[in-house]
């Protein structure tokens, strides 16, 4: 069984930084890409950054030059480094990995359970 357990959450003040980690647990095959979501207070659910087994990443306009998304492939675990935070990036961050498991081969989409960043004015 395949879990995402994120951690890093937290309270911060404008200008300040976090860093978010999420790991991917369980008997995994492959891993496709790994990528961070939030869900704003009266918002959508947006794609923050991705970061492919390849290497290659992109990132919303909004945290470009801001937010970094990096991987360690040994240990399944993403990361997601916040920096100059504005009250606009608090939201309930969510941790996504696109994986095959060893369990049935077949290529899934997995969330985590979210974490809670809010950035004081």
């Amino acid at each position: 069984q395949v879990q995402l357990v994120e951690s890093g959450g937290g309270v911060v003040e404008t200008g300040g930084s976090l860093r978010l980690s999420c790991a991917a647990s369980g008997s995994i095959f492959s891993i496709y890409a790994m990528a961070w979501y939030r869900r704003a207070p009266g918002k959508q659910r947006e794609l923050v950054a991705r970061l492919t087994t390849y290497g290659s990443t992109n990132y919303v306009d909004s945290v470009k030059g801001r937010f970094i998304i990096s991987r360690d492939n040994a240990k399944n675990t993403v990361f997601l480094q916040m920096n100059s935070l504005k009250t606009e990036d608090t939201a309930v961050y969510y941790c996504n990995a696109d994986l095959t498991p060893m369990q049935d081969a077949v290529r899934h989409v997995y969330w985590g359970q979210g974490t809670q960043v809010t950035v004081s004015s």
